[in-house]
């Protein structure tokens, strides 16, 4: 197995092949290369030795891997972007709700997952109730140093990242919608930002948006919102918030994700399912029985007669 990591953070990385070198993996079964993807991704994708290929980044890269590897029809998985969807009804707990869409959103990874809350529905009803619960929920997040207890939301990955969420933010507040709370920039940091009255076709809403913003949209009827949460060309992970578990599923089957989260965060994952998405987020799943079953070829072995003996009686 050849690793390519972000260029931007390979520490993680590197210290998992040290780890598993301790475990007694021979050395050159697990190997890390580090340096730029344009460089090192496109010429593992090409490489003619190379049985198998699996990316974790964006659909662009997904794209640009998947042309590289038909050359030799390598197996290609790709975990790639997401517009995760949270639809929050009438009936649903809006504390709860709120706290969900904080760590999923706005404090763990500070926005910077794959299925984090991208994009929160709320019913008419409590559409107001529940932006002030969020917002007050976000006014008191802690900016600054990840690695102390006290801190909730950390930097983003370069300053580069937190310029492009912040013109996001503010191009989204130049087409009419209503600044809650931060959407403040300090180098690589990005205040947690609530954002309400969001126009549906502005870019922190259409497109994945990798930092601490939360834009809200209101929703008339279930209809309405899963026709808004279908509206992408991703379709990663989702989240809906009820009471009902009958509405909970029927909402679920009709969601166009790879995953459904009932009552929780769609930025969640459980290492023995399965996790990946459809359309343009992907395909193929990865966990522990299914990442084995992708990375296993079948083998028929069939011998002719074998039984034959049986037929001379």
């Amino acid at each position: 197995m050849i690793v390519k990591p972000p260029s931007d953070c390979p520490l993680t990385l590197l210290e998992i092949a040290n780890l598993m070198e301790e475990a007694g993996l021979p050395k050159s079964a697990h190997q890390v290369i580090t340096g730029p993807g344009r460089l090192i991704g496109e010429f593992l994708a090409s490489s003619q030795g190379i049985q198998m290929i699996t990316v974790t980044g964006s659909t662009e890269v997904g794209i640009k891997i998947s042309q590289l590897a038909a050359r030799h029809l390598k197996k290609v998985h790709l975990e790639l972007g997401g517009n995760d969807a949270t639809i929050i009804c009438a009936d649903a707990d809006l504390e709860k709700a709120a706290e969900a869409v904080v760590l999923g959103r706005l404090a763990r990874g500070n926005g910077q997952i794959c299925c984090a809350v991208k994009r929160i529905l709320v019913d008419a009803q409590v559409y107001d109730s529940f932006a002030e619960i969020l917002t007050k929920k976000a006014k008191v997040l802690k900016v600054g140093d990840q690695l102390n207890e006290d801190t909730d939301v950390g930097p983003l990955i370069n300053e580069e990242a937190s310029k492009k969420v912040e013109v996001a933010i503010s191009d989204a507040v130049k087409a009419g919608a209503k600044l809650r709370t931060g959407g403040h920039r300090n180098n690589a940091f990005i205040e947690p930002t609530v954002l309400t009255d969001v126009p549906p076709n502005v870019e922190l809403f259409r497109e994945e948006t990798f930092g601490p913003g939360a834009p809200l949209v209101a929703f008339k009827d279930i209809d309405e919102a899963i026709e808004m949460a279908n509206d992408t060309i991703y379709g990663l992970q989702a989240a809906i918030f009820t009471q009902d578990i009958s509405r909970a599923f029927d909402i679920a089957y009709r969601l166009e994700a790879g995953g459904v989260i009932i009552n929780w965060s769609s930025a969640i994952r459980v290492e023995s399912l399965p996790f990946g998405g459809i359309k343009m987020s992907g395909h193929g799943r990865e966990g522990l029985l299914d990442t084995i079953d992708g990375m296993t070829e079948q083998k028929v072995i069939l011998v002719h007669d074998a039984l034959s003996i049986f037929n001379n009686k």
